[in-house]
This record gives C-alpha cells, sequence and structure tokens, in this order.
C-alpha cells in the first residue's frame, strides 16, 4: 500500500505490552495533537486530557478497571474527557471523542508507539477523575495506554468488506 494514511489504518492495531522505556513528552503531546484535530460539530472542540506518568496514581486507576494491568504496564496513560460546559450535543460529541481517540492511536503508530483505547473503565468514570483530581463537568470518554510495542502477536483480521455492505443503490 502506497497510500501513507491507509497505510497507517491499516497497519495499526492495539498494544497491550509495552517495553520499560518512556517515551519523550513531545511524542506523548503530539499524539494529543493528532486527537485534537479530530472533527467536532460546530469546531466545539469538547476534548480535555489528563496525562499520567506517576506510577501511584496509575494503580489507582489500574484498580478501578479489569484491564488494570494494562495500565500497570503502560509507561504513560491519558484519560481522555468531554468537557460537558462545551457539548451541545450528546451523540455529536461522543462521536468526535472517538474521531480524536482514533486520530491519537494512528499518531502514536505513525511516532513508533503503540496504544490501546480502554473503555470498561467507563463505569468508573467519577472515580478516574476523583483520582485524577479534577473537578466535576468532565466526563470520562476513554483511557488511552500508551508506550513503545513489546507486543508480538499477529493483527487479527477483518471479514470481507462484501459482509457489511447493506444494500448499494445505483
Amino acid at each position: 500500500m502506497e497510500n501513507p494514511v491507509l497505510k497507517a489504518i491499516y497497519g495499526r492495531r492495539s498494544i497491550r505490552e509495552y517495553t520499560q522505556e518512556v517515551p519523550p513528552r513531545e511524542l506523548v503531546l503530539e499524539v494529543i495533537r493528532a486527537g485534537i484535530w479530530a472533527p467536532s460539530g460546530l469546531n466545539n472542540q469538547p476534548w480535555r486530557f489528563a496525562i499520567v506518568w506517576n506510577a501511584e496514581i496509575k494503580e489507582k486507576l489500574a484498580e478501578l478497571t479489569r484491564y488494570g494491568e494494562i495500565i500497570r504496564r503502560a509507561p504513560v496513560v491519558i484519560a481522555v474527557f468531554l468537557d460537558q460546559a462545551v457539548m451541545y450535543h450528546q451523540i455529536k460529541d461522543h462521536q468526535s471523542a472517538g474521531a480524536c481517540l482514533e486520530n491519537m492511536l494512528l499518531a502514536a503508530h505513525a511516532l513508533g508507539l503503540g496504544g490501546v483505547w480502554l473503555g470498561e473503565i467507563l463505569k468508573n468514570g467519577d472515580k478516574v477523575r476523583e483520582v485524577l483530581g479534577l473537578p466535576e463537568g468532565l466526563e470520562l470518554a476513554a483511557v488511552v495506554a500508551l508506550g513503545y510495542p513489546n507486543d508480538r502477536r499477529k493483527r487479527t483480521g477483518r471479514k470481507p468488506l462484501e459482509t457489511f455492505i447493506l444494500k448499494e443503490i445505483l
């Protein structure tokens, strides 16, 4: 595949195991920068981020999800929130958060990092916000675990395109 965007989309996968090497802050900020370039309704840009390097705080976050081991092993995690004060439409803003998260994961892949989008922790969104010392009015959208890949598993495949097409109207 020659197209770099398509190559990144088809090559990216969820990475759940990381080396001990800590990514430079500049790379982490670049991942977030890619996220904020996602589309949002009315260009309201509702996303907000908490970057967690601290092992004690990561441990507290890990205790809030059954996927805690991923958080413990990740050199850095990014909690992604929606700022309810700037949200204008629940569904559109959540779709924007999804676009932001996918941009972040694609950017991480392009920068040689690996990441995984953790959503099960949403059941404890208020507790995550409290652990991070953040005010009310922020709704947890996901936590992204990030680091240099140490995952040798093969990428899962996809069903054939035809299985997803409901109808083609000419």
